[in-house]
């Protein structure tokens, strides 16, 4: 419906009245089940003079008493219709109705499709019709849904809602799927497909990369399944199935995944302009390592946590998984390409850092460490603090744009740690960000680089560190740890 149709209750009911003609009228099935003296005297609301929502709701009662079978009302777009008044009003009758169905005939069901949580209908009213911040609904989030049950359901959740109780109560059905679930899935698919996939391994990687997020575990399967095997670099030669169901597998689909036009992506990235203090939040848990205590009594947290992008881990702000960060990182990052002389520097700089077909990494951070030093060596210490890891990743993302893809490590990151793993053509790079807190600190991180190389089973790590000692040794050198060897980079 268009806006002009929520301009007062009255026109609100004739077009409403003309929608539901036009389905009844439609399909057999439809006729077939309702009784065609009801549908009459709704349809004749169009003909009347002052129609209104309650005569609306009586017919609609009497259509719902006579029909043949339950009728299910699904309205949908529910988040952008809920600036219109009218519309909050008739949600308000649709639940006096609903409560009311054991005496007045209602709905067996009721969907609201298009809004990620019954609480932000009260974000979408203006701030000067406070009268509409009190929600038409007052219903109890439950475990199990009843016979006759809303559904609020639209990407990231689907929300099942039984008996009507009271809207502050937790919604405490994990909606994420573990890791054994998702081995689970693919055991079931190995069983009918023969592919020799290592069911743990393949399920416990494409948690690290989903966090369970159902729709993203779905569509990674789908792409190894369904693109994978049409690539020749996974069909030319060996065993086709076992590598494409394997963590190299994962990559690639996460990769085309990326690269996609989701309607979950435009979401992310519709909030962000809407709520700038979100996006602001959003890039200092990204880019500083910023660590935030959760409240979802501060409004960006809230928002993020509402709409699915950030979570609650450890009593601190996280994002929700790791392709959420990716694609943030990215999205981020391509604003700030168009403006930024790190990225131009990076371009410039990215035909001496692949060497048949490799990424030369030692040579990477040697020239970043000569370019920072040149460029931004005097600044003080809060301004590389803040920028400094940002300013690596924004050289790092031209020279690997399109072959290779990044992401921060959630596991490692503090205020003064982060590490980027770096996939290239299949080989990885861990390469860990720091900000310099003397020789003790590096020590320690130094051995805790060694502990993570051992989890991606890699020989070789890299340290960048950020310095504000005037009489630091800038550069580049390489340290042995055991069986380990470290390059590290100071600026």
């Amino acid at each position: 419906m268009s806006t002009a149709n929520f301009v007062d209750e009255q026109t609100f009911v004739v077009k409403f009245a003309a929608y539901l003609e036009k389905l009844l009228s439609g399909s057999q099935r439809n006729a077939e089940n309702m009784d065609a003296e009801a549908v009459e005297s709704l349809v004749s609301l169009q003909k009347e003079q002052n129609p209104s929502l309650d005569i609306l709701f009586r017919k609609m009662s009497g259509l719902c008493q006579t029909a043949k079978k339950p009728v299910v009302l699904i309205i949908d777009e529910v988040d952008n219709a809920a600036n219109n008044q009218v519309f909050v009003d008739f949600l308000a009758q649709l639940r006096g109705y609903y409560l009311d169905r054991e005496q007045s005939p209602a709905f067996h069901s009721v969907i609201l499709a298009g809004v990620y949580d019954i609480k932000n209908l009260k974000l979408k009213i203006r701030l000067e019709e406070e009268h509409q911040y009190n929600s038409p609904w007052n219903t109890h989030v439950g475990n199990e849904p009843s016979e006759n049950s809303f559904s609020f359901g639209d990407c990231p959740w689907n929300q099942m809602v039984s008996a009507p109780f009271d809207i502050a109560a937790e919604f405490n059905v994990e909606m994420d799927f573990s890791s054994a679930q998702i081995r689970n899935m693919l055991e079931e698919y190995e069983s009918d497909h023969r592919t020799g996939m290592d069911t743990a391994t393949v399920a416990e990687e494409i948690y690290q990369y989903t966090s369970g997020y159902p729709y993203l575990v779905s569509a990674i399967c789908k792409i190894m399944d369904e693109q994978l095997p049409e690539d020749e670099s996974f069909t030319g030669n060996g065993d086709a199935n076992r590598k494409i169901w394997s963590e190299e597998g994962i990559g690639e689909a996460v990769k085309i995944l990326l690269k996609r036009k989701l309607p979950l992506f435009d979401s992310m990235v519709r909030q962000f302009d809407q709520y700038p203090e979100l996006r602001d939040m959003t890039e200092q848990l990204l880019y500083e390592g910023k660590r935030i205590s959760f409240s979802l009594g501060i409004k960006s947290i809230n928002l993020g946590t509402m709409f699915g992008f950030l979570k609650e881990k450890d009593g601190q702000v996280a994002v929700a998984n790791r392709i959420f960060e990716m694609y943030l990182l990215n999205l981020f990052m391509s604003e700030e390409s168009v403006r930024s002389d790190v990225f131009g520097q990076g371009q410039r700089d990215m035909n001496q850092f692949i060497r048949d077909g490799r990424l030369d990494m030692d040579r990477v951070l040697e020239k970043f460490v000569d370019y920072f030093q040149e460029i931004y060596g005097d600044n003080d210490e809060k301004f590389i603090e803040k920028y400094g890891r940002k300013f690596f990743l924004l050289y790092l993302k031209p020279i690997i744009n399109g072959t290779g893809n990044y992401y921060l490590e959630a596991q490692t990151r503090d205020a003064g740690r982060t590490d980027v793993v770096v996939d290239y053509r299949g080989e990885q790079f861990v390469v860990e960000m720091k900000i310099w807190r003397g020789n003790e600190y590096n020590e320690r991180g130094e051995r805790q680089l060694v502990e993570y190389l051992d989890y991606f089973r890699q020989k070789k790590g890299y340290m960048l560190s950020f310095n504000f000692n005037k009489k630091k040794e800038t550069g580049v050198k390489t340290i042995t740890l055991g069986d380990r060897s470290i390059v590290e980079a100071v600026v």
